[in-house]
C-alpha cells in the first residue's frame, strides 16, 4: 500500500514534478540513462498491442490513442503513431511537451491534444479512445489516485477499447524510490488496484531481453 511508504501526499507529488523538470528532454532522459533499451521495449510492446488488433469479433480499433505519461512522445512516435490515426498526450512537464513538437516530425501532426497535466488529475474525454497506453508512470500516483484514474480511463474507452500498462514490477511490496519521489508496487498489489478500478485482466507479459540489474517490467491490457 502506498499509505504505507508515502508520509506526504502533496510532496510525493511536488518532488517527482521537480525531479522531471530537471530531466533532459531527450531519450535517454525518459529512460533514465536507459536509452538502449528503448527498441526492444518498442517491439515487445507492438507485438503485444497487436494481438488486440488483429480482425475479429472484438477487436480493438486503431481511431484515435492516448499516451499517459508520454514525455517527449517516444512512445507516441514509434508505438502508437504508426498504428492509430490520431493520438492524444498526456504529461506533467511542459517542457517534455513543448520537445515532443519538434521530435515527433511530420507524422506528430496527427497529435491532435497535448494535454500538459498530473494524471491524479486528468479525466480522459468519455468514450473516446481505442487503446489509452500507460507506461512506466503508474509509479507517480498513489494507490487511490491510481485507482480513481483507471476508472475514468474505463469511462474513455470506445467498445472494445484497452487500457494497458507497462510497468516496473517490485519482488514484494510497494517499495519507495526518494530519487524521483515515486513507488515501485510488487504484482499483487497492482492487480488488487486494476480490480478495485472495475477493470478485467485481458492479458499479461513479462518484459524479456532487459538487463538484468532493472525491475522486472509487466505488460497488462485491461477493459
Amino acid at each position: 500500500m502506498t499509505s504505507e511508504v508515502v508520509e506526504n501526499e502533496f510532496e510525493f507529488y511536488s518532488k517527482a514534478e521537480k525531479y522531471w523538470r530537471d530531466v533532459p528532454a531527450t531519450v535517454d532522459g525518459m529512460l533514465g540513462g536507459y536509452g538502449h533499451i528503448s527498441s526492444i521495449d518498442i517491439n515487445s510492446s507492438r507485438k503485444f498491442l497487436q494481438r488486440f488488433l488483429r480482425d475479429g469479433p472484438n477487436r480493438t480499433g486503431t481511431t484515435r490513442a492516448l499516451d499517459c505519461g508520454a514525455g517527449i512522445g517516444r512512445i507516441t512516435k514509434r508505438l502508437l503513431l504508426p498504428l492509430f490515426k490520431t493520438v492524444d498526450m498526456v504529461d506533467v512537464t511542459e517542457d517534455f511537451l513543448t520537445k515532443a513538437k519538434s521530435y515527433l516530425g511530420e507524422e506528430g501532426r496527427r497529435v491532435r491534444n497535448y494535454f500538459c497535466c498530473g494524471l491524479q488529475d486528468f479525466s480522459p474525454e468519455p468514450n473516446s479512445y481505442d487503446v489509452i497506453w500507460i507506461q512506466w508512470v503508474i509509479g507517480h500516483l498513489t494507490d487511490n489516485h491510481l485507482s480513481d484514474f483507471l476508472k475514468r480511463c474505463r469511462a474513455g474507452l470506445r467498445p472494445n477499447g484497452i487500457v494497458v500498462i507497462k510497468d516496473n514490477m517490485a519482488q514484494e511490496g510497494v517499495i519507495m524510490d526518494d530519487v524521483d519521489s515515486s513507488v515501485c508496487r510488487d504484482l499483487d498489489v497492482v492487480h488488487k488496484i486494476i480490480r478495485r478500478a472495475g477493470l478485467h485482466l485481458l492479458a499479461e507479459e513479462r518484459q524479456e531481453n532487459f538487463p538484468d540489474e532493472i525491475y522486472h517490467v509487466y505488460t497488462f491490457a485491461m477493459r
